[in-house]
């Protein structure tokens, strides 16, 4: 028997990001927070439950705003969305309490994708443009895109809605209409009905909204299909993507199975040669390898009932080396006896025993069945020397090899720094990193890994001599493949982001907005004339920037700095009007008079008319430059943006002091 595995079988994107965000969250939560989230989190019962046993909530959405309000000081709440998204009306709701209360956190984990058809259906729309959307109107994630359209909505599930819209006169030839789907509906459904309003409506905007990573997951499947004597889809049932899935299946290979773990496999299997296994976007990857070990153990298990059938008898002769499975007798303080139904009683050693991490107690009792390996025969003593720890390495490296194999993506803490490279240790395993897969740059340090968990690719494998190269860099570069795209798929112009400058050049700095860099131009880094952006900015410095253009084939963004809010000008406007007196800073002397900042990059200019309550020959004789005094500001010229000030009016209020006849253009 062959089993296969789809490439693309599990979470996606999307999900992922849900799950691991809300593990790092209950991780690292104190235990006065609580965690809640809007509906289960994903459709797969196995995750929610083990979420559950951590302490989080499921809830229902009208459980939401009460909860929310409810936070103090004593029981701060966490909301978390889920990545099929929410409707618009509660998003709303909750922001404006996270607003209001400190102690209230709101969490939004819908997938970036979901998000980008809620910006179609509430940018796309008005009172008289109709949205369509293919999907279920029940729903969570069709809910959510429904609630941000301005017209009426209707939602079809089959090319037979859509033909009744226009017969019906609901939608007519010329109605202004936009066309979105649910993002895991079947691509070839999708493709019909994209046509069928692209032939009969004039008047279209479609949008190709199903997930790149469904539709990949959905093609790959059909050619398992079509491979394979039997597909297993794992999944939840309650989840849309995996019924959707199993039917994409179902319709090539009749003997589709749909399970939601391995627990619900069952049935003969003899007649397959090579059975295919694929997965739902909210199955987790330990489902799906549970199941292919089930499949894989089916061949290994009926060969060795045919062998104890030509025993005739039930007790096995045993040898150094061997796996045996055995029947906990009694445990002490020193030693497990096992029956092994043979003529030698199996010993293990207590310190062999596996400990509960939970409950710190011995992980089993009396009456529990046991794999160990055989390290010792004594005939003479009548006892099988067992070992635990040896089953426990021996299948560790299956998983090192399975994870070569297929590509899994390993977590493990790095222990020790070693010559030209680091090892990472996973359970008894040890596997080596050379320093060009760390991620270090060349020459660094690697000795500062020591100590952390890191997730890693095995890269190269030694079955001889059981070793495994691993590669953190592999797991790092499609992390940010991943995010480049959920970033590219989410980008807007005017978005705002929080960067860090990473390099500089003479025309602008390059900035770091999390995997993606921008260019802002130096025109865009300060209101003040500079001739190079080090005159205001350094590599590392955080930088606030928004989005002014992007290019997303020549993977290009132009980002800027200069607001309004930031404009000196519009600050100086804002806090000062004419009348006013403000403490100023001499920063220039001429013949005709002296310039004084008023606020930073704005100066106004303080006629030498104005500087003294009598007529004087030279400002120098009675300013200096850094000095601070009052004056009043007696003219603004809002076209020129120029400042007139005066010491004079302060010294002689009973005056009327008119601002100084411009004879000459005096620059700034």
């Amino acid at each position: 028997m062959t089993v296969k595995v789809a490439s693309l079988a599990g979470f996606c994107f999307g999900v992922k990001r849900a799950v691991e965000y809300l593990d790092r969250l209950v991780s690292e939560k104190k235990p006065t927070e609580r965690v809640y989230t809007v509906g289960n989190l994903i459709h797969n019962p196995r995750v929610v439950e083990d979420f559950a046993r951590r302490g989080v909530t499921a809830i229902a959405e009208d459980e939401a705003l009460p909860l929310a309000g409810s936070a103090t000081p004593e029981a701060s709440v966490h909301i978390v969305l889920r990545a099929h998204g929410v409707e618009r009306q509660l998003y709303d709701a909750l922001k404006r309490v996270e607003e209001e209360n400190p102690f209230f956190r709101l969490h939004d984990m819908t997938c970036p994708f979901v998000a980008k058809i809620h910006r179609h259906a509430q940018e796309e729309t008005d009172e008289n443009t109709v949205l369509v959307v293919l999907g279920d109107s029940e729903h969570p994630e069709v809910k959510g895109i429904v609630s941000y359209a301005k017209g009426a909505v209707y939602t079809v599930r089959s090319l037979e809605d859509c033909e009744n819209l226009l017969r019906s006169g609901q939608i007519m030839p010329d109605t202004p209409l936009v066309l979105v789907t649910q993002t895991t509906k079947q691509i070839n459904l999708w493709k019909k009905i994209e046509l069928f309003f692209k032939k009969y409506c004039t008047n279209a905007k479609i949008f190709d909204t199903i997930c790149s990573v469904t539709e990949n997951r959905q093609s790959e499947a059909v050619a398992l299909a079509r491979a394979c004597d039997c597909v297993i889809v794992v999944g939840g049932r309650n989840s849309a993507n995996t019924r959707s899935l199993y039917e994409t299946v179902k319709r090539e290979n009749p003997n589709a199975i749909l399970c939601e773990g391995v627990e619900e496999l069952s049935g003969d299997f003899s007649h397959c040669q090579i059975i295919g296994i694929t997965a739902g976007a909210s199955t987790p990857r330990y489902i799906i390898e549970e199941v292919k070990q089930k499949m894989s153990e089916i061949k290994e298990i009926r060969e060795e009932e045919n062998f104890a059938e030509l025993l005739e008898s039930s007790l096995k002769t045993l040898n150094t080396g061997d796996i045996v499975t055995g029947v906990i007798t009694s445990i002490n303080t020193t030693e497990i006896h096992v029956d092994l139904s043979t003529k030698g009683t199996g010993v293990l050693s207590a310190e062999e025993m596996p400990i509960d991490p939970e409950t710190g107690k011995p992980a089993f009792k009396v009456g529990d069945e046991i794999e160990a390996f055989v390290v010792r025969v004594s005939d003479v003593e009548g006892v099988v020397g067992l070992s635990r720890k040896k089953i426990e390495r021996m299948s560790e490296w299956k998983k090192i090899m399975a994870a070569h194999t297929e590509g899994t993506v390993l977590e493990g803490k790095i222990t020790d720094a070693v010559k030209g490279g680091v090892i990472v240790t996973v359970g008894f395993t040890k596997v080596f990193i050379p320093a060009s897969q760390t991620g270090i740059a060349k020459d660094g340090d690697c000795s500062t890994l020591v100590g952390t968990v890191q997730q890693f690719t095995i890269i190269d494998i030694d079955e001889q001599k059981n070793r495994a190269v691993g590669s953190i860099k592999t797991v790092l570069k499609q992390k940010r493949k991943e995010a480049q795209e959920a970033f590219w798929a989410n980008i807007e112009e005017g978005q705002k982001f929080e960067g860090t400058v990473k390099s500089m050049t003479s025309y602008g700095a390059f900035v770091d907005l999390g995997g993606v860099d921008g260019m802002v131009h130096v025109s865009e880094l300060s209101w003040s004339r500079i001739k190079n952006p080090a005159e205001v900015v350094s590599v590392g410095d955080k930088l606030t920037v928004f989005v002014k253009s992007f290019d997303k084939e020549k993977k290009r963004i132009s980002l800027g700095c200069k607001t309004e809010e930031t404009n000196p000008w519009n600050i100086f406007t804002n806090t000062y009007k004419e009348g006013d007196v403000a403490k100023v800073t001499i920063v220039g002397l001429t013949p005709f008079g002296a310039f004084a900042e008023i606020v930073s990059d704005v100066d106004g200019l303080i006629h030498i008319s104005q500087i003294a309550d009598k007529k004087i020959a030279n400002p120098a004789d009675h300013l200096t430059i850094g000095q601070t005094v009052d004056a009043k500001i007696i003219g603004i010229d809002t076209e020129k943006k120029k400042v007139s000030l005066s010491i004079r009016a302060l010294l002689v209020p009973e005056e009327t002091v008119e601002e100084p006849v411009d004879t000459e253009e005096v620059s700034e």
